[in-house]
C-alpha cells in the first residue's frame, strides 16, 4: 500500500504534509502506513480523494 501512495504522491507532487492538511489525517499516521499499519477505510477514503484516485487504485496494486 505504502509504494501505491508514495507513487500517487509524486504523481500530484504532493507531500506527506500537504495531504495531511487536506485529509486531517495526522502526518504520523499516515507516516506509520510506511511501517506496514493498515489505514482505516474511512482513512482510505479520504485519501484516494485527496489524491483523486480511486480505492481500486489501492486495491489492485495489492494483487499484483
Amino acid at each position: 500500500m505504502w509504494n501505491l501512495l508514495e507513487k500517487a504522491l509524486k504523481g500530484k507532487n504532493m507531500s506527506i504534509y500537504r495531504l495531511s492538511k487536506i485529509t486531517g489525517i495526522r502526518e504520523s499516521t499516515i507516516w506509520h502506513y510506511k511501517s506496514g499499519t493498515e489505514p482505516s477505510f474511512k482513512n482510505m477514503c479520504k485519501i484516494a480523494d485527496a489524491l483523486d484516485v480511486s480505492l481500486d487504485y489501492f486495491r489492485e496494486g495489492e494483487r499484483k
